[in-house]
């Protein structure tokens, strides 16, 4: 299963985006997503699970979260933007991958045995910040200098 990873669109949706996106089993936004139009072209290349990011006033759909659970096979994640607002006991809830944005960073790390991931932005050029995605494979062998294993669990980071 490929999953892609995006976060902090901001209202704007490359090409580019739409293109590393092709092919992946599900999408997942992290928040800041700006327009509806991003949702509505995302959903047209594969299945989509979004949160709200701080600047998402506009967005009013009550079937979006500021975080969610999503179950992928027999693995639970958990999408929320902003990781300092995190308010569940994720080892309790058993999450194997956390998914954030925010900060427009690309960052990845373990801690408790949990895989945190933060694909950066896709969105519009911050300061000096790389504009970067992400693709998490699972269940996939790999062997490629390109993608980061990180608990048999792969890891791609992609600069748009």
């Amino acid at each position: 299963m490929i999953i892609g990873l995006i976060s902090d669109t901001h209202g704007l949706l490359r090409a580019e985006v739409i293109q590393n996106l092709k092919g992946c089993d599900l999408i997942i936004h992290a928040g800041d997503i700006g327009k509806y139009e991003v949702i509505d072209r995302l959903r047209q290349v594969a299945p989509l699970e979004l949160v709200l990011g701080n600047c998402d006033r506009n967005i009013e759909d009550e079937s979006i979260s500021t975080e969610k659970i999503v179950q992928i096979g027999e693995k639970k994640l958990y999408i929320i933007h902003d990781i300092s607002k995190l308010n569940i006991d994720l080892q309790q809830e058993k999450i194997s991958f956390v998914v954030c944005g925010h900060s427009h960073k690309r960052n990845i790390y373990t801690e408790n045995g949990i895989i945190y991931i933060n694909p950066g932005s896709v969105g519009p050029k911050r300061f000096k910040l790389p504009t970067t995605m992400a693709k998490l494979y699972i269940d996939e062998e790999l062997i490629d200098e390109k993608f980061l294993k990180l608990d048999n669990y792969y890891i791609e980071f992609i600069n748009i």
